[in-house]
This record gives structure tokens, sequence and C-alpha cells, in this order.
């Protein structure tokens, strides 16, 4: 009963969600390509058979590249139906696609829509990436005997109460997944809650990625000529950046970078830092190497590797708001220590094993986290242990991205 219910609210929403993407379009093009997609109505003609994979945004997107790469590995000819519901996530999407592939929006999750787009692809199995689970989306594959899983799962707390909250309608849904192979176990203890079949705990797929080596050796050289420490705001998110201008030490010795989370907001804190009587530099201006300014800002996508080796110490985005952090595990594998505030549930265990290991710190404001890096990078001992144990705690955590396509190539040829 529960279901039917939710099908007439989310086909009540489409309006709303069509002015949703013309209200964001403004600021991001993106969303207003191939609008009809997210309602079920697709052009030309798919050969059945993909391998589906949905990855919300710009971080799932990652770590479904991750995946790819490993399933490529094991079968070179798979092909994959990349769906997407962020206009960031879905121009990374684009970088990692071949000949043969396809890209369309997430389908919106009413009953037509979701029965179109499996109606049009046939897929042969689907991977919804971490946390995106949409009951009418998962009850028409479970009719068409679609297997779907749940791959690099996580699950907090928080969203824990709110799924239980709405037990009805989100138990049928995480009951009918063929599979969920969690991050940790205590994400999997949680989904277990949630009424998943967890039938694995293989780790994270972020762990996997590689940085982009000549991102990274050009941004250690642009380090190394900057002539003092760099402290980057890594992925910060609405609010951070206004704390970060209030803690800023006016002489400090330091050359602060920003690299906001999303793109929409690039304008708006260059903006902030400029208004604040900070010189302020651009990354899309810059001509072959960053120009002399009071913050640097990173506004290009797809190069967090060069902004990870461009800074000695990274303050952690979404972990001084109540967002739960982005991912650290980037800046580890770069070499680059880690600042994080109180709010980490999204990364809870890396943030945990990464502290651990002498690869991030954890303090309770912006403020203090201004101090603690400006303190690293005054001793160079110090710093050189934090950069040395990131690299050795990503090393040491990889895995997921092989446990994972080993499990979901098993299930593609059993069904």
């Amino acid at each position: 009963m529960m279901r039917p219910l939710y099908s007439l609210v989310v086909m009540g929403a489409q309006p709303l969600l069509r002015r949703k993407l013309r209200r964001r379009g403004a600021a991001e093009p993106g969303y207003l390509e191939h609008v009809e997609e997210r309602f079920g109505d697709y052009v030309g003609h798919a050969q059945p058979g993909r391998l589906w994979i949905h990855a919300v945004s710009l971080g799932e997107t990652r770590a479904a590249a991750i995946l790819v790469d490993e399933l490529r590995k094991r079968d070179p000819g798979i092909r994959i139906l990349l769906t997407n519901g962020t206009a960031t996530g879905r121009a990374e999407g684009a970088r990692f696609l071949r000949d043969g592939d396809i890209q369309v929006w997430q389908p919106w999750d009413t009953p037509r829509a979701v029965r179109r787009f499996l109606e049009h692809f046939k897929p042969c199995a689907g991977v919804l990436m971490e946390t995106e689970v949409w009951p009418n989306l998962v009850a028409a594959c479970r009719e068409r005997a679609i297997p779907l899983v749940l791959a690099n799962a996580r699950m907090s707390d928080k969203t824990l109460r709110q799924t239980r909250r709405v037990r009805l309608l989100s138990q049928p849904a995480y009951q009918s997944l063929a599979a969920v192979w969690a991050q940790t176990e205590d994400d999997a203890r949680r989904l277990a809650r949630a009424g998943a079949t967890v039938k694995g705990v293989f780790g994270n797929l972020k762990y996997d990625a590689t940085p982009d080596a000549a991102q990274l050796a050009r941004g250690r050289a642009w380090r190394a000529a900057a002539g003092r420490p760099v402290v980057m705001f890594a992925s910060s998110r609405e609010g951070e950046e206004a704390q970060l201008l209030d803690a800023l030490p006016r002489e400090a010795g330091v050359q602060w970078l920003v690299v906001p989370r999303h793109p929409q907001r690039f304008d708006e804190v260059a903006a902030l830092f400029g208004e604040g009587g900070l010189r302020v530099s651009r990354r899309s201006a810059w001509d072959g190497a960053p120009q002399p300014a009071d913050v640097w800002i990173g506004d290009s996508l797809g190069e967090m590797a060069l902004y990870y080796g461009l800074a000695d110490v990274a303050l952690l985005g979404g972990s001084f708001v109540e967002l739960g952090g982005q991912n650290l595990i980037e800046a580890a594998a770069c070499g680059c220590p880690v600042v994080m505030g109180p709010s980490t549930f999204n990364f809870a265990e890396a943030a945990q094993l990464a502290e651990a290991a002498g690869a991030a710190f954890r303090v309770a404001s912006v403020a203090q986290a201004v101090q603690s890096a400006v303190g690293l990078c005054n001793d160079p001992a110090r710093l050189q242990a934090a950069s040395d144990a990131g690299e050795a705690f990503a090393a040491a955590n990889r895995g997921a991205a092989a446990r994972t396509a080993e499990a979901l190539l098993a299930l593609v040829v059993a069904s």
C-alpha cells in the first residue's frame, strides 16, 4: 500500500522537478540538456545487455570509474550504461566512457519513467553506487528479473534513522536488492537493519583510485615555485569559506588555496574573498602557473590531483558544517595531510583510520584547523611524516575494486 501512495507523490512532483532543473540550469547548463531522459523518453534504439551503473553525483561517479576500469581488465568487451543525477556527475562520467557505452540521466522514480527506461535499455544487471535506492526502480527490476545490487554501499546512523521512519516503503526496497556489498562492518550492520541482505564487506572503492601522475607532478612543481607553504580548503561547502575568511591570519606566511565542491559556487566564493579585501586569482585565469594572490581559487573540474600536489596541507570540506565531510582518501593517496572538522560521517571509518595512522588531524573548528595547518607547515619533519603516513594508509586499504568486480561479473554470469 505504501509504494502506490509514494508513486502518486513522485508523479505529482514532476512539475517541481522541471522547475528545479530550470533553476539549476541557470548556473549549470548541463541540467538543461536531454531533460526528457529523466522522464523515460529516449532518442533512437539501444541494444540490450549492457551493464547498468547508476552514480548520482561526482563522488559516486569517480568510484564508478574505478569499478569500470577493473571490470574492463577482466572483460574488455563489456558495455556500460551509465546514469547520473547531477551535471557534475554526468560530466565526470563522460570521461571514462568508450565506444559502445551509453550515458543518460537517472529516470525519475515514477512507474512510467522506470518502466520505459528498463524496456528501452534492457540491462543485463544494475549497480547502484553507494546510497541510491529508489523504491519503484528496485521493484521494477525485481519484476523483470534484472539483478540489482548496491555496491560500495554506505549508510550513516543519520540515514538509518531516516530510512527506518519510512520503513514500510524503504524496507521492501532494500530486501529486493540481489546483493549489497558494504564498505565497512558498521555500514553492513546499519544496512542490515534497513532490510538489506549484505553479502560482503569489500572496503571502499576510492582507495583504489590512482592519482593522475602528470597532475600531481605539475602541482608539486608549482608548490616548489610558490616560495611559501600552500594550505588548501578542499571541496569546501557553503558556509565554510566564510568561516575561513574570518579565521585567516593576515601574516601567516602561507598561500591559501580554496577549491569549492560545486562549480556553480565558483563565482560566489571568489567574490567572497575579494569583498573581504583579499587579492584573488582563479585557476581558470592562470597562464601556465599560479598568479600572485592572497587566495587562489581552484575553479576547475577533474584536477584534484593537481590541487593536492600543489598543497602542503588540506582542510577537509564538508567537515566543518553538518554535511559529513568529503573524500579524504584522495588527499592521502596524494601524500597531502588532512585537517578535518567534527563532521565526517560520510567517511567515518576512513577518517578514524587516517587519524590513527597520523595522516589526518581532528579539530573542532575552522579557526583551529587554520592554526593546526599553519603549525604543520612550520614543522617540516612532522609534515613529511604525515605525508608518508597518508600514502601508506591509502595503499594498505586497496582491493575493493577487485573484490567488487569479481562478485559483479559472477552475478552477471549466473543471471
